[in-house]
């Protein structure tokens, strides 16, 4: 029975580098401000369900005190993706 050739395998091209830029660590203001907006977005939103008659904390806003609240928290956690 005759045998089959073998496949020529390419070489072997080590990873790039990583770019310099991209591992420097964050200042050291970044954790708290992340911290800090995930934390007023979750008491902005909390203020707003406890307040019964939604007085708290921006009145003339109604339902889109949520919305400012939402954008707080998301803006911290936007900020978890970049963190290192």
């Amino acid at each position: 029975m005759p045998e089959s050739k073998g496949r020529n395998k390419a070489t072997y091209t080590p990873p790039r580098t990583a770019n310099k830029q991209l591992t420097q660590p964050n200042p050291p203001w970044y954790a708290p401000v992340m911290v800090t907006l995930m934390v007023v977005g979750l008491i902005w939103v909390a203020t707003y369900y406890i307040s019964g008659a939604h007085q708290f904390p921006v009145p003339k806003l109604g339902r889109w005190n949520l919305g400012v609240g939402f954008a707080f928290m998301m803006s911290g956690f936007l900020m978890t993706t970049r963190w290192r």
